[in-house]
Parts: C-alpha cells; structure tokens; sequence
C-alpha cells in the first residue's frame, strides 16, 4: 500500500474491531480526570456489588449475547 486511496480502501474493508485497533493505535487516548476517576473507584471497591451482580446474572444464564444485541461482529 503506497497511496492514501488503497490505505482508505483499506480501512474501509477492516472489520468494527480491527477499526477500532487502528483508531487506538493511530490516535491513543492520555488519561483524563474521568479514567483516573474510574480507576481509584474500582481500586476502592466501588463496583465489586455490580460485577457480582453481572457474574451471578451470567452464571444463571440471564445475559444476551452482545452478537445478538448488536446484530455483528463485535
């Protein structure tokens, strides 16, 4: 690929997750105020109920598959 018409083919071909490999390869987040946030809540404990929740929800057979949600590749 030498040319910015077969690199935009290219892409236009990648599956969503190999787009969005590309996107964060191409164009990597820095951490902002709300990752930080996320990261000392979880370090606290602040969604241990919630992932229970959604383990227990998943062992009982109550979850979607997100195929089916999404109706793709994912």
């Amino acid at each position: 690929m030498s040319t910015v018409a077969e690199i935009r083919e290219a892409i236009a071909k990648l599956s969503p997750r190999e787009y969005c490999e590309l996107m964060a390869e191409l164009h990597p987040l820095a951490e902002d105020e709300w990752d930080k946030q996320m990261k000392a809540d979880a370090a606290a404990g602040k969604f241990d109920k919630m992932n229970a929740r959604a383990d227990a929800d998943f062992k009982a057979g109550r979850c979607e598959p997100l195929e089916r949600i999404f109706g793709q590749e994912v």
